[in-house]
């Protein structure tokens, strides 16, 4: 359908009839119920609906109804129909999965004021009527005849709910110790009490107890049952979590109130650090709402103008997340500024030589391709206007970002601009690090901690 046009008053004729049909799904409920503001939960509830009827949700009466408004604005009369009244009565529920089709046939005619009426009835898959009634409309003087107008797609997705079955996910496994490093603030706190009420971390808070304590106070937060280790300021606080760490008396590492680089700079000591073979790096695991999947973005956060190897140390971790969250294997975009190799473009020239080491074996556990263009690299549709025929194209797991800035870049503008939820983990050392900001909400602390508490978990197997 290209167009939109409609019968004349002088066209329609008594018996005349139009219908439209419609498969009725959950998402459909659910947009209704937030347009109408009726939050009844025979509607929404899936728990509720059960225990009253043994059944599912009902979809609302006047969703059903509103069909009608479809064949009369749309087919007949059509363009420039104008509403007068309706009456309806509602015979059968409507359940998700149900197919409606709703019919309106003209029965009478008023030339005085081009008043139509309209018998009006829905039907179910099984021909029954759910609802019956008549439509009074004022039909249209002149033809018309329009362009149908393309309307934007709506995005109907909870908030945070990919993050939330991570959650999940981790609260399975038994908690996980976990050093948190100078939580002197009231967020730092919450975030790692937050965690421990919902089973995913036994804390260790460590730095100067007293700052612990009236911080704990003044925010409300119960600690009276985590473990304290008493040192007497931040750099003595990285210090010993690290040194926890190193011991095995603690799984995970958790960035407290202190200053990013003073915690990674105990965590990549040589002497006493928690360096492994591989490169430290960090990775947001982001739930876009207009994206199908979690959507991993790195190095956003520790790895300022990366150079080859280190982007394959990078890549190789983020893999290995993926698969700790369920991507056996995981399609890596390797993004640069557009799609081919160009010399005087380095993150294309990288891009070519990280998909050959994945060839030869450098790289494991996932396809990569690249260089792609962050719109190729996650749009189906783009990459095939640009005949770009690749597994990764308009799929991908894992953006590998050209250098910090732009990972940063890309990661905040999914946040604030496409209302993106990010966790954030550190990897590549013996332990995932929780790395989070003054800004985070507490779904992302809570996702982050999930991220740690599967990863611990997977490493421990490995």
């Amino acid at each position: 359908m290209d167009f939109v046009e409609n019968y004349t008053f002088d066209e329609i004729t008594v018996g005349q009839t139009a219908n439209i049909s419609k498969l009725l799904s959950k998402r459909d409920i659910e947009l209704f119920a937030l347009l109408s503001g009726d939050m009844n939960p025979t509607h929404i509830d899936e728990q509720y609906a059960a225990e009253q009827s043994g059944q599912q949700v009902v979809a609302h009466s006047l969703l059903g109804a509103s069909l009608i408004s479809g064949v009369l604005g749309t087919y007949l009369p059509g363009a420039g129909t104008v509403y007068r009244s309706q009456d309806l009565r509602f015979l059968h529920s409507v359940h998700v999965g149900d197919t409606l089709r709703v019919k309106a046939t003209v029965l009478s005619k008023q030339p005085a004021d081009r008043t139509v009426l309209l018998e009006c009835i829905g039907l179910n898959q099984n021909d029954e009527r759910v609802f019956e009634g008549t439509a009074k409309v004022q039909a249209p003087a002149r033809k018309i005849h329009r362009p149908l107008i393309d309307l934007p797609d709506v995005h109907f997705h909870e908030q945070g709910a990919r993050h939330k079955k991570l959650i999940d996910m981790a609260a399975q496994h038994p908690p996980v110790r976990t050093a948190v490093v100078h939580p002197v603030d009231s967020v730092s706190l919450e975030g790692a009490a937050g965690a421990a009420q919902a089973g995913l971390i036994e804390p260790i808070l460590v730095g100067p107890k007293s700052k612990i304590l009236e911080a704990a106070a003044a925010a409300g937060v119960d600690i009276s049952g985590f473990e304290i280790l008493d040192v007497p300021h931040s750099h003595a606080a990285a210090a010993k979590g690290v040194e926890l760490v190193r011991s095995g008396a603690a799984g995970i590492l958790m960035k407290g109130s202190l200053h990013t680089d003073e915690l990674m700079g105990q965590v990549v000591r040589s002497d006493t650090g928690l360096r492994t073979a591989r490169r430290i790096s960090h990775v947001f695991v982001m739930d876009v709402p207009t994206y199908p999947k979690l959507l991993i973005i790195t190095d956003a956060a520790i790895n300022i103008d990366p150079d080859l190897l280190t982007k394959g140390d990078i890549v190789q971790n983020a893999i290995d997340l993926a698969q700790t969250i369920g991507t056996d294997r995981p399609k890596v975009a390797i993004l640069s500024a557009v799609e081919t190799v160009t010399p005087k473009l380095r993150a294309t020239m990288d891009a070519a030589a990280l998909c050959k080491m994945s060839d030869r074996g450098q790289i494991t556990g996932g396809v990569l391709d690249g260089p792609l263009a962050f719109d190729n690299a996650i749009s189906k549709q783009a990459a095939k206007t640009k005949g770009i025929k690749s597994e990764v194209a308009g799929d991908a797991d894992i953006l590998l970002v050209p250098d910090l800035e732009a990972g940063n870049m890309i990661a905040k503008q999914l946040q604030y601009l496409a209302e993106a939820q990010a966790a954030g983990l550190v990897l590549g050392a013996r332990v995932p690090i929780v790395l989070t900001s003054r800004a985070d909400g507490a779904l992302t602390r809570m996702a982050s901690c999930a991220l740690a508490v599967l990863h611990a978990n997977r490493k421990r197997k490995l």
